[in-house]
């Protein structure tokens, strides 16, 4: 989110798990589930990290790598929207 008052940004759960993981150092896998609806804007916001490239780019101009260890798993009730 953007604060329109101070101009500083915050990050969403998303960005918060996905630099955890991105800069974790241990051996362990990280897996990040997303359970529920696709929304088409949103998804069309993720083409980043679904193709080659496997970066996460935020709204606030930070790109965070996906790394080796990790996997981004996605269960749809549906793909009708």
């Amino acid at each position: 989110n953007f604060d329109e008052n101070t101009h500083e940004w915050s990050d969403g759960v998303l960005a918060v798990l996905y630099r955890t993981c991105a800069f974790d150092t241990s051996p362990d896998r990280h897996w990040l589930l997303f359970d529920g609806p696709v929304d088409a804007v949103w998804i069309e916001n993720m083409n980043t990290v679904l193709d080659d490239n496997k970066k996460l780019c935020l709204n606030s101009g930070e790109i965070i790598k996906m790394t080796d260890r990790m996997t981004m798993m996605f269960e749809a009730e549906d793909l009708e929207q």
